[in-house]
């Protein structure tokens, strides 16, 4: 074959005049360059490569990564995760080795990726989001993605869709909110985990975490800074009162001093957040994870003490009094899983008191189906959204949509187990959600999530809106 016939049978000849005609008008100095990226953006962009590895994530356990390649670039993303799975969240497919990382291993996920997923994905379009995400569904052909494992499928829809942002050269929020149908963006609030407990933490205190909330901020920047700086005087108000060794942290670094009472919990916060001077700016809200000291129709608040377990049994009518008082005494406007995950009723009664924002977690795993429930019977009135328990980004974004539709408050959050990875910032504004659950203001896994929020706040520039007061969108 000849050059020119070769250059006939790709239609060279014209692109390639298209370019140094591009070229002429740009009156660039590196022609070459700009003749180069000019015959790159031509090319439609699909997907070549689909490589996964296993990594670990901040727990130490095996997690899945990917790396998705396009002739635009290559785009890495890891699956967070959970302690533990539940009956109602996609399935994280794990090898149950006990030899090799305690049963933890995730090969047997990414050989799933690299010989299956792999090639039914190889051609297609990057930025169609739903219709990649569907394909793996359809290879899969579980309702709870046993087969190929949920972590193998997310790591890949996250992969795909920081793809599809390249491609339209666009910035990962701004693609997110292109997909979902929305035409704005905003910065969320940051819940910032400053207090750990339940399981997360080696201390007695019963509920899972108190966090703070800057809804006073004018910008993310500031409340970044409040939160920062809260977190530095609850240390130091702790190393006060229990030496430094009460500044041990959780999983999610959050300060775990050795206390069992909620109200000593919060008493230390407010004090910290007494000395930031920024009082009336910042709000508190607790995740109790109830499920976790339930026994029965009881609820054990000194579950982790030793020698007082099953001393202090509460009613749920006494929790609610419990919470009723709390929120009376302290700036919480923000409670989640009050009761054990099957406990509709308990939560609905709490949730028409009107006391704080009532939030789904266990209750909900971000399960379609539980969050449909919910809406309908009134249950709760936010979706705490966890991208894991989803499995695609296609679907995380359908579960946002059905929580704003029913004017629910909107959670982004992390997990216990977290990688690098910052999908859940960009996630967060794309789809205005107004608030995000990215642990504690300390730890690199966690602050990434802060980190990238901030860089997308830049550059949005005089175009970015902070949820501020304004957190509980819907």
């Amino acid at each position: 074959m000849s050059v020119q016939e070769y250059l006939d049978k790709h239609l060279l000849s014209r692109k390639i005049e298209d370019a140094v005609n591009a070229a002429v008008r740009a009156k660039t100095n590196d022609p070459v360059l700009f003749i180069a990226n000019h015959m790159l953006k031509s090319v439609q962009s699909v997907i070549t490569k689909v490589k996964a590895r296993q990594i670990l994530d901040s727990r130490g356990i095996p997690a899945v990564e990917v790396e998705l390649s396009t002739n635009k670039g290559t785009f890495r993303a890891s699956s967070p995760s959970g302690p533990s799975s539940g009956m109602y969240e996609a399935t994280e497919l794990r090898d149950g080795d006990k030899g090799i990382y305690l049963g933890n291993g995730v090969t047997k996920a990414v050989k799933n990726i690299n010989e299956k997923i792999s090639e039914a994905l190889i051609g297609m379009d990057p930025t169609l989001q739903s219709q990649i995400d569907q394909v793996m569904l359809d290879l899969d052909k579980t309702e709870k993605k046993g087969e190929l494992g949920a972590n193998a499928i997310l790591a890949v829809s996250i992969a795909a869709c920081k793809a599809g942002a390249a491609e339209k050269e666009v910035p990962l929020y701004k693609h997110i909110a292109d997909i979902s149908g929305g035409t704005n963006t905003l910065l969320p609030v940051p819940s910032f985990t400053v207090l750990s407990g339940g399981k997360h933490a080696g201390n007695n205190l019963a509920i899972q975490e108190i966090m703070v909330l800057p809804v006073g901020a004018k910008t993310f920047e500031e409340a970044v800074q409040m939160g920062s700086e809260t977190y530095h005087h609850l240390k130091a108000v702790i190393t006060e009162k229990f030496g430094v060794h009460g500044c041990n942290v959780g999983e999610d670094g959050g300060l775990a001093p050795n206390i069992s009472s909620v109200k000593e919990a919060l008493d230390l916060v407010m004090e910290a957040i007494g000395r930031t001077g920024h009082n009336e700016k910042i709000k508190i809200a607790i995740d109790v994870a109830a499920t976790e000291f339930c026994i029965g129709t009881k609820y054990d608040l000194d579950f982790k003490t030793p020698n007082k377990s099953g001393l202090n049994f509460k009613s749920g009518e006494d929790m609610i009094e419990l919470y009723k008082q709390l929120c009376s005494d302290y700036p919480i406007v923000s409670v989640e899983d009050p009761f054990d995950k099957e406990d509709w009723e308990l939560t609905k009664h709490f949730s028409t008191l009107q006391a704080c924002q009532v939030v789904g977690d266990g209750l909900l795993m971000s399960n379609p189906k539980r969050i449909e429930k919910a809406i309908q019977e009134s249950t709760c009135n936010a979706l705490l959204l966890k991208i894991n328990q989803i499995g695609t980004v296609t679907e995380a974004i359908e579960a946002v949509k059905m929580a704003k539709d029913a004017h629910w408050g909107v959670i982004v959050a992390h997990r216990s187990g977290e990688t690098e990875e910052t999908f859940i910032a960009d996630l967060s504004v794309g789809l205005a959600t107004g608030q995000i659950k990215a642990g504690a203001p300390c730890r690199g896994e966690r602050l990434c999530k802060y980190n990238q929020l901030l860089r997308i706040e830049e550059e949005l520039g005089d175009q970015a809106n902070f949820a501020g007061e304004g957190w509980r969108v819907s």
